[in-house]
């Protein structure tokens, strides 16, 4: 090889370092490089490298950035309901980076920066923008702005296809109107909206009446329940006490009935024995004694039974009249609930039916206690019956010891209007009698008329008691007293003529 071609071939070397050294480009992501020159179609590097022949080609750059164009009416625009619109808007575009759509890019915006590409498209898409106001209506545009702006984009899109431009989206920054119709809707949206907020809140507070009456309800319902089984419980106690206490009097009666009997027995011997030694004056007390027991059991039978039955009459009058005010107080209170209960309806019903159930917890009570009062009742009567019982058991030494004790209260009743005597003066009437034993004998002549009289009318002769132990009522006159009982009974019948 000679000098020459070496030569040459060094040359051709050279040459092309050269070339590639200051034709190598490398297009970045957001640009694309065009080169053109000999060849028929252009070269389009995009985010990659290529070579650039030196004064065969050129390099032309198109932005691909995504650019942000602020869109706005600059006036009121009417609306399809003829209301003037100012809007704001935002629209977000790039070129085109298919071949098609890059091509025609490279025909209207080839080494434009973002500032000559915004100017160009802004009044294209101002235009499409002002184009779509005067198809919707006010209240549309300003509900539903994404849709709007959608159909902005749509309408925008076909002149931006012949641009080689892209539309990412349309956002709907501001909307006013001339008259302030957007404001006026929104005050009334407010008070539909605070309406809706007044009727919720006027239902969930009827809600929350309704669960509290309810919750009450079932309180009261508790209560009366518990009161109504304390009162029951608290009914049985009384009862039961009752009982046991009517038991335990019959009891105490029979026993000191059964005392009474033994100690009259005792004293009946020593009285017996005695009698035998004052066979006079025994007859006499006996016959006092007697007669005074048969006035003074009359008396006292007569008492306690009738006041026994006159107490049973008045606690089961009471028990009646208190039960019968309860149940007229609750029918009352109840009647005035039913006239609350016509203004507010639903807190009237839970209260009706609290009071309702109040009452007849207090019926209840009303009721165990009467019935507790009345068992009360017909125990001390049936106690004092038996205490009656036992006191007939006395015999004859009761009737006797009775009738004695008797006889100076007697004479002591006789002889007390004589104590409020200050002086006595002695005048002799000249019938003979000596005064001072008319005036001592004032009170045996007012007891024995006493005993005469308690004879015609009752029909008992005390005398013919006292006298029934001795010798002469035994033998002589056939008299025979063994009891209370059979003086009684001697009493009731009537005399043989």
């Amino acid at each position: 090889m000679s000098g020459v071609t070496i030569a040459i071939i060094v040359i051709v070397l050279v040459l092309l370092v050269v070339v590639l050294a200051t034709g190598y480009v490398k297009a970045p992501p957001n640009r694309a490089f065009i080169i053109s020159g000999w060849r028929k179609e252009p070269k389009i590097l995009i985010g990659r490298a290529g070579i650039k022949f030196p004064f065969l080609e050129r390099k032309d750059t198109l932005l691909l950035k995504q650019i942000s164009i602020d869109i706005k009416t600059n006036g009121y625009v009417p609306t399809l309901d003829f209301i003037g619109v100012d809007i704001d808007a935002v629209a977000k575009v790039r070129v085109k980076t298919d071949p098609e759509g890059i091509k025609i890019a490279m025909k209207n915006f080839l080494n434009m920066d973002e500032k000559s590409i915004m100017a160009a498209l802004t009044d294209s898409l101002q235009g499409n923008m002002r184009e779509i106001i005067g198809t919707v209506k006010l209240k549309e545009l300003n509900t539903d702005r994404k849709k709007f702006g959608d159909e902005v984009q749509e309408k925008a899109q076909k002149d931006m296809n012949a641009l080689g431009i892209e539309i990412i989206s349309c956002n709907i920054q501001k909307i006013e109107d001339e008259k302030g119709l957007i404001i006026a809707l929104g005050q009334d949206n407010m008070s539909q909206i605070q309406k809706d907020a007044s009727i919720a809140k006027a239902q969930a507070d009827k809600d929350v009446a309704i669960a509290e009456a309810e919750a009450k309800r079932l309180a009261n319902e508790a209560q009366v329940s518990a009161e109504t089984e304390i009162a029951a419980k608290q009914n049985e106690l009384r009862i039961k006490q009752a009982e046991l206490k009517r038991e335990s009097d019959i009891k105490q009666a029979e026993a000191d009935a059964a005392y009474e009997i033994q100690q009259q027995e005792q004293r009946k011997t020593i009285e017996v024995t005695t009698a035998n030694a004052n066979i006079a004056k025994q007859e006499r007390e006996i016959e006092l004694k007697r007669k005074d027991v048969e006035v003074t059991e009359q008396t006292l039978e007569a008492e306690i039974k009738k006041k026994a039955e006159a107490e049973k009459f008045a606690r089961q009058q009471k028990a009646e009249a208190e039960l019968f005010e309860r149940q007229r107080k609750a029918e009352a209170e109840k009647f005035e609930r039913e006239k609350e209960a016509e203004a507010k309806k639903i807190q009237a019903e839970a209260d009706l039916y609290a009071k309702s159930q109040e009452a007849e917890g207090i019926r209840a009570v009303g009721e165990a206690e009467a019935k507790a009062i009345e068992a009360k009742g017909i125990a001390e009567a049936e106690a004092m019956e038996k205490k009656a019982e036992a006191m007939k058991k006395y015999g004859q030494a009761a009737m006797i010891e009775m009738i004695v004790k008797a006889l100076p209260e007697m004479a002591g009743a006789i002889a007390k209007p004589l104590e409020n005597i200050d002086k006595v003066t002695i005048i002799d009437g000249g019938s003979g009698e000596n005064g001072v034993n008319s005036v001592g004998s004032y009170v045996p002549g007012v007891l024995a008329q006493t005993i005469e009289t308690v004879k015609e009318v009752t029909g008992l002769d005390i005398v013919d008691i006292m006298k029934a132990n001795t010798y002469d009522a035994k033998v002589t006159r056939n008299i025979n007293v063994s009891g209370v009982g059979d003086v009684l009974k001697g009493a009731d019948k009537p005399e043989k003529e």
